[in-house]
């Protein structure tokens, strides 16, 4: 088998104490990287966005086998195709998903409602959606981070775990397709479908919060909605209306004014968050929850409050997507001028920052960075 030397951000262990520039839980250096194996390909890393799952493997929110290869938003070239036919060519431009979809199994037959059961186990384990790993370093086997491991120069990644898209799409906003519109547009499109003169609320503005209000505005002129924003942060409140916020709010002022929507979407990972959200549903709302809070977090709401005013909480993994379906979609909107996702991207990293990275979205600084490779 052929090796090749690839530079990446392997986390070393996990719950390393912040900051992160200072503990570095992730260590920059060289990985040897297997050849892609049939129906996998090699992709040159163009783009690579920093996200909260990423924090959440790196503070121990969401427990993973290391060392492991972090990274799961990422764009780039097809650099070689393994044995076997393929639907794709060298050079082309890929989009990186980090749930793939056999397509066979039951998880996949919900047409994006519930994971793919095959890519769910492989993703928990480390592995590619074929199986095993093609990472190593001084003889040591790396884990990969959910089918991706897009915090390096090069991956070798299963094809169900990528999109291809055209040229025009700039590496960076091909990335930020990957998870952050994916999961915020899929909470509304795919979940919430909403209808006319439904209010849309969006608390929690990160990255996916802010790729919902992008979405929730884009669909506005069609179905007559009123866009909502929450957060704690000013500077977030601020952009969500630059982006299409009709109305923004803190959490304390959304209380006090008691204001209220048919649909809202919880994309903080947070308890309180998801409180706050399931509050401010109308009567015969729904709340769509997307955050993904450490697994022993507990809410309380009421029960009587669900059944009485005929409100419903729906789960939304990946904003219930089915990639190779939705992005194309996603491409379309930011051609037409409707999903200007180049506007989520708030500052560029190199690999060897990715600790500060991790600061500066455990601090909620920014939207989404995105590590840039040459």
């Amino acid at each position: 088998m052929r090796i090749m030397k690839i530079r990446g951000a392997v986390l070393e262990r996990i719950g390393a104490p912040a900051p992160y520039a200072e503990s570095t839980p992730l260590v920059v250096g060289e990985l040897d990287l297997g050849e892609p194996g049939p129906g996998e390909l090699l992709v040159r890393i163009e783009a690579a966005g920093l996200c909260h799952s990423d924090l959440s493997v790196v503070d121990g929110n969401r427990v993973r086998p290391v060392p492991m290869l972090l990274g799961h938003e990422a764009a780039g070239r097809v650099e070689a195709i393994g044995p076997g036919d393929s639907d794709l060519r060298i050079g082309q431009r890929v989009v990186m998903t980090f749930l793939p979809r056999c397509g066979e199994c039951e998880g996949c037959a919900t047409n994006g409602r519930t994971p793919c059961v095959p890519g769910s186990v492989a993703n928990n384990a480390g592995e590619l959606l074929g199986g095993g790993r093609r990472l190593r370093r001084d003889g040591e086997t790396i884990q990969h981070h959910l089918g991706v491991s897009g915090f390096a120069t090069h991956a070798v990644v299963d094809r169900r775990s990528v999109v291809p898209v055209d040229d025009d799409v700039p590496p960076e906003v091909a990335a930020v397709l990957g998870c952050a519109v994916l999961t915020g547009g899929g909470a509304l499109l795919n979940s919430a479908k909403p209808g006319p003169g439904e209010r849309i609320m969006v608390v929690g503005l990160g990255g996916v919060g802010m790729a919902a209000v992008l979405v929730a505005a884009s669909v506005r002129a069609e179905f007559g909605n009123e866009v909502i924003a929450v957060d704690t942060l000013p500077e977030k409140l601020a952009l969500a209306t630059e982006l299409g916020a009709d109305r923004v709010y803190t959490p304390e002022q959304l209380t006090a004014a008691g204001i209220v929507a048919e649909i809202v979407v919880e994309a903080a990972g947070n308890v309180r968050a998801f409180e706050t959200a399931v509050a401010a549903t109308a009567p015969g709302g729904t709340t769509v929850t997307v955050g993904l809070p450490n697994p022993q977090a507990r809410a309380s709401i009421s029960p009587l409050g669900l059944v009485a005013q005929g409100r419903s909480i729906v789960g939304s993994y990946l904003g219930s997507a089915v990639p190779a379906r939705d992005i194309p979609t996603y491409v379309r909107m930011w051609r037409e001028g409707r999903l200007p996702v180049e506007r989520l991207v708030s500052s560029r990293l190199r690999l060897e920052q990715i600790n500060h990275g991790m600061d500066e979205l455990a601090a909620g600084h920014g939207l989404r960075q995105v590590v840039v490779f040459d």
